[in-house]
């Protein structure tokens, strides 16, 4: 099994572990508001089903996609994007919107599977390459899935898909500055994970004085904007440690509103 084609395997596994949680769910929990200002909890599903679709068609129908893309930027300036998808899925009952969301996510896989993996893709901001596309849509899987178990309590444990989440987090320690209007800190910062299995993942040079060191799913939760750090067991050493971690965003967009120090208790199992 070649590398990317491990990596749509774990997108998969990512999409079947929320479907789970959304099994379990009852009719109310669904119109539960979540820790995301404005949105319910149905309101995360309804994210995922609409831009796995968007992705569907970037890889499908370049052209279409790219005048879409225009469309979208223009409903964004005008305040109405995210208000127009968002209420197609709050007019559906929530079987209509996991079968909705279940159905993109799998044509999505489709279309990803038949790419060359190292074809180049457009997206609402820079093309990316196909294994950076499907990465940050098990990123967004993982995500917003956690901020529905967040609100409904149904298990949904981290494994070890992790690594995908923990590359993109590294690797857009750069842009979380650019997207702010702000210069990039270029001081190397060493990153040492402990994974859900056990295993220890590294990224930077292990002789920088920055570092941060933790979980796996403490870092996944910061830089993907789930968690503050003070409510985390994450171990930020050196100045421009605490600047990334402060500002981290592996998502595309504009800078996130993030969640508030002591909105979580942190986890005491680490």
């Amino acid at each position: 099994m070649t590398p990317y084609e491990q990596l749509l395997d774990d997108l998969a596994a990512e999409q079947a572990a929320l479907d789970a949680v959304l099994g379990r769910m009852t009719e109310a929990q669904w119109d539960r508001p979540s820790h995301a200002p404005g949105w319910l909890v149905r309101d995360q599903v309804t994210h995922l089903a609409h831009v796995d679709e968007a992705a569907t068609l970037a890889i499908t129908d370049v052209e279409t996609f790219r005048a879409d893309a225009v469309a979208a930027r223009a409903a964004v300036d005008r305040g109405t994007y995210e208000a127009r998808y968002l209420a197609r899925g709050r007019a559906m009952r929530p079987s209509a919107l996991r079968a909705w969301w279940r159905e993109a996510g799998t044509k999505l896989l489709a279309a990803a599977r038949r790419i060359d993996p190292k074809a180049r893709l457009p997206w609402y901001g820079p093309e990316m390459g196909a294994a950076s596309f499907v990465t940050a849509r098990l990123m967004e899987t993982w995500s917003h899935g956690l901020d529905v178990v967040d609100i409904v309590d149904i298990p949904r444990p981290d494994t070890d898909r992790l690594r995908h989440v923990a590359f993109l987090g590294v690797r857009t320690r750069e842009f979380s500055y650019v997207t702010r209007g702000v210069p990039p800190d270029p001081t190397p910062v060493y990153v040492e994970l402990t994974a859900p299995s056990g295993a220890t993942w590294t990224y930077g040079d292990a002789t920088a004085e920055n570092r941060i060191a933790g979980s796996a799913s403490d870092f996944c939760r910061v830089v993907t904007q789930r968690r503050h750090m003070a409510d985390t067991n994450l171990r930020v050493t050196g100045p421009a440690a605490q600047d990334w971690m402060r500002v981290a965003q592996a998502f595309a967009g504009p800078p996130g509103e993030g969640r508030q120090p002591g909105q979580f208790p942190k986890d005491r199992t680490q």
